[in-house]
């Protein structure tokens, strides 16, 4: 059977070696002491035991179940392989001494996220849906929709990137005439095969007695990264719900 030296013992070995401060009195080292407790884990869940190990002559002093001592060469195979924690010794430190050391072994643990996978997740928490919400006491006439035309901007491989142009009568509200231009765009985008549209920006204007808004939106096949993304099906269930018209 096979005795170990728990991990707290190699940290108190760690540092019982090295200068640890200078005396206030005579600003000279502390002494180091000649020996240094530490606590072994027999293995096979048997309770942990102690071992003393010097630090002058590098020897393992470890006291067996049955009161005999063990010395062994702190540099030997057999005082190495003293050193070598698994994680059956962890748990055996944890039941006896009822220290969390969950932390220690990482092996088994899910890996910490990165800052990118974190950004990602903040930047994920920000979006919202394609339509803004409805403001209550917000009414909904279908006499404040005019027209609605969705335009390609692009050309060649770039043929993803649209804008909407709506007209609305005048004062109508800019959440329920943004609502307006996205409705128009899934309409659209159902037409012609496109599952999502990232929104891009939303100019506003008032001609001739009118409100004018141009928004743009890029297509795509995937969902993407944004801040206000239309999901093409769900959109227009919604503009139906709301009473917005999507042409």
């Amino acid at each position: 059977m096979k005795t170990r030296i728990i991990p707290v013992a190699m940290t108190v070995l760690a540092l019982g070696g090295c200068f640890t401060g200078t005396d206030e009195a005579t600003d000279r080292p502390r002494t180091k002491p000649s020996q240094l407790s530490a606590a072994t884990a027999p293995g096979g869940g048997a309770p942990l035991g102690r071992a003393r190990v010097s630090t002058q002559s590098g020897e393992i002093l470890i006291l067996e179940e049955d009161g005999s001592v063990t010395t062994m060469d702190l540099d030997s195979p057999a005082g190495r392989d003293a050193f070598q924690v698994t994680e059956a010794d962890l748990a055996a430190l944890n039941a006896n001494l009822d220290l969390d050391l969950s932390g220690v072994v990482a092996r088994n643990l899910p890996r910490e996220k990165t800052a990118q996978q974190k950004a990602l997740e903040a930047f994920a928490a920000r979006t919202g849906p394609a339509l803004p919400a409805m403001r209550e006491g917000v009414v909904v006439d279908p006499k404040q929709f005019i027209a609605a035309k969705v335009e390609v901007l692009g050309s060649g491989d770039r043929n993803d990137l649209v804008e909407v142009t709506a007209n609305l009568r005048q004062g109508v509200d800019a959440d329920i005439a943004f609502s307006y231009a996205t409705c128009a765009l899934a309409g659209w985008a159902k037409a012609n095969g496109a599952p999502y549209g990232r929104h891009i920006r939303t100019l506003q204007a008032e001609r001739n007695g009118k409100l004018l808004i141009g928004s743009a939106f890029t297509l795509s096949k995937d969902k993407p990264m944004g801040l206000r993304v239309m999901e093409t099906e769900n959109t227009l269930r919604e503009c139906r719900s709301r009473g917005i018209p999507a042409a």
